[in-house]
């Protein structure tokens, strides 16, 4: 077997034993409802850090590039009430006149 199989199936299986854990540790019991309104809004949070230190970020330092300009093109198509797809499209548009210019 090679290292990566193996690093897959460790993988695989921390991930099945991370997801069961929720599960078996409740046993039937439901969440608190505070609990489970902080839960609902960590994916968005979650997302919201990985944009930001994408978009803001290079080799350790703080970088306003033309990657800047597409996520304020992208939010403000979002907040206008753009389709995800068109907000995206408009984003690179803009990322890559900003580059051109």
């Amino acid at each position: 077997m090679s290292a990566t199989f193996l690093a897959a199936a460790g993988l695989a299986l921390a991930t099945f034993a991370i997801r069961a854990a929720g599960p078996v540790g409740l046993g039937g019991r439901t969440l608190p409802p505070w609990l489970t309104r902080t839960l609902a809004g960590l994916p968005a949070a979650l997302l919201a850090a990985l944009v930001v230190t994408g978009t803001f970020e290079r080799g350790g330092t703080i970088a306003l590039d033309a990657r800047v300009a597409g996520l304020g093109v992208a939010a403000l198509a979002t907040a206008l009430g753009a389709r995800m797809v068109t907000a995206v499209l408009l984003a690179a548009a803009a990322v890559s006149l900003v580059r051109l210019a």
